[in-house]
């Protein structure tokens, strides 16, 4: 993904809920009771088997009147969600809960109630689930930045890619292959943060200036003096911020680091006095990357040479064609295959970091296009060797998904960070592209987020 993405896409604190209604009852529903990129032990497709789907919703009055009277309720979680949500069921109705372990039985409020669905935060663990633990660090429990550290570290990605299939099927009519055609890839839970988001604000109290997360679904911020997801260089940061900052300090700050070990490689965005700016380099394999704190990079530092290793993979040809490019993270070790690559960038400052990235790199064959995708499309030829898009969240523009299939690629590798656009985007690409294989990487430990990886090729070769 590229382009304007929040903090790394995820980990950011959602909307606010919605309000409560007048008129309260309670019910009760549910009582039945290593280092570098892994492979999970055991087979994630039946680590934990899917609940059945979503009822289809009957005719009349919609789901959700049945939840117009209720506050707090007790329900047992069936499964985490795309997302990172657990699911339960309150008189039908999916109920989503964050913060919840499948098997556990609670006792929750209800926050927000819509046609078909609400939502709820937990007020008491009536009973765990086998899943579930202590939170490693407490400090980060009310943000959302570690939304699933209740849950097991080896639990975790198989949860999260049973949560990716079951959205794949169900929204997209997709089913993955079997093993070894999808794979689910894993690396160090803790520390591997390349790039973060904080709030500042004064303290009403002491009229100091303090830095933190948000708190979950709301603008209360949470100070902080460490966080153990990010790499050293930046949790190091974390303490010293507030001496630094003062009464007119950004309300956000944005921070990333670089190469491993390199504890000046750190880049703070807006410029603050007192603490580093400017660029940092980031090595992955032969490849150095420039970058600073107001570029789109992937997070996971670990991860990211297998994650260039299955994007990239080992066909060769004439031309590659790289949207949202960024600031070239697939397009120069593409260019190592391919004769022509194109990368396509519209984050002005990305697209600069992205030339400078092949010229240092000595790839003279990457041609860079500041423009939106949208507005470059026409210059995609039929028939190209390779493209590979990482879109954001919205996944996909209507456009882009009708070039692909009118100007179709021998190739095409979609990577993605929300399985609801991508099975949307899936549905239709698959009426032209078959999927070769599937790799699901968790690049996001402790929260709901999963990266996947689709390779294709066109059906008709």
């Amino acid at each position: 993904m590229r382009g304007h993405r929040g903090d790394d896409r995820r980990g950011k604190p959602g909307g606010r809920p919605g309000g409560r209604p007048g008129g309260r009852r309670t019910a009760r529903t549910g009582r039945t009771g290593p280092k570098g990129p892994q492979r999970p032990a055991g087979d994630w497709k039946t680590a934990l088997p899917a609940s059945s789907e979503l009822p289809p919703r009957p005719p009349g009055p919609h789901l959700g009147v049945r939840l117009v009277n209720l506050d707090e309720v007790e329900v047992r979680i069936e499964k985490l969600v795309a997302g990172g949500e657990g699911l339960a069921r309150i008189e039908g109705v999916p109920v989503f809960v964050p913060r919840a372990a499948p098997g556990d039985l609670l006792r929750v409020r209800l926050t927000a109630r819509h046609a078909d669905y609400g939502r709820a935060e937990i007020v008491s663990i009536l009973e765990p689930g086998p899943g579930r633990r202590p939170d490693p660090y407490p400090e980060l429990s009310r943000t959302g930045t570690a939304d699933l550290q209740h849950l097991r570290d080896d639990l975790q990605p198989l949860l999260k890619a049973e949560a990716v299939r079951e959205t794949l099927e169900r929204l997209g009519n997709v089913k993955l292959p079997p093993p070894p055609a999808t794979e689910l890839i894993t690396g160090e839970p803790w520390g591997y943060r390349l790039r973060t988001q904080l709030h500042a604000e004064v303290d009403p109290v002491t009229g100091g200036v303090r830095a933190g997360y948000l708190a979950r679904a709301t603008h209360e911020l949470i100070p902080v003096t460490r966080c153990p997801l990010l790499v050293p260089e930046l949790e190091a940061l974390l303490p010293l911020l507030p001496e630094h900052l003062g009464a007119g300090t950004p309300r956000r700050l944005d921070l990333a680091a670089g190469a491993a070990g390199d504890f000046s490689a750190v880049s703070v965005a807006p410029s603050v006095p007192g603490l580093p700016h400017g660029e940092v380099t980031l090595p992955v394999g032969d490849i150095a990357y420039t970058y600073d704190a107001r570029c789109f990079f992937q997070g996971h530092r670990g991860l990211l040479p297998r994650l260039v290793e299955i994007v990239v993979g080992p066909w060769e040809g004439q031309a590659a064609f790289d949207l949202f490019a960024g600031v070239g993270l697939f397009s120069l070790p593409l260019a190592r295959r391919y004769r022509r690559v194109v990368a396509v960038e519209s984050d002005s400052i990305a697209a600069r970091f992205c030339r400078v990235n092949a010229r240092r790199n000595r790839l003279p064959n990457v041609e860079l296009e500041a423009r939106v995708v949208e507005s470059w499309l026409p210059k995609l030829p039929a028939g190209a060797d390779r493209v590979v898009v990482d879109p954001p969240r919205a996944g996909l523009d209507p456009k882009i998904r009708q070039a692909l299939l009118i100007r179709p690629p021998r190739r095409l590798t979609y990577v993605s960070c929300h399985a609801a656009t991508l099975a949307r985007d899936l549905r239709q690409l698959t009426a032209i592209y078959a999927i070769e294989k599937v790799y699901l990487i968790d690049l996001f430990p402790q929260t709901g987020h999963m990266e996947t990886v689709v390779q294709m090729r066109l059906a008709t070769m």
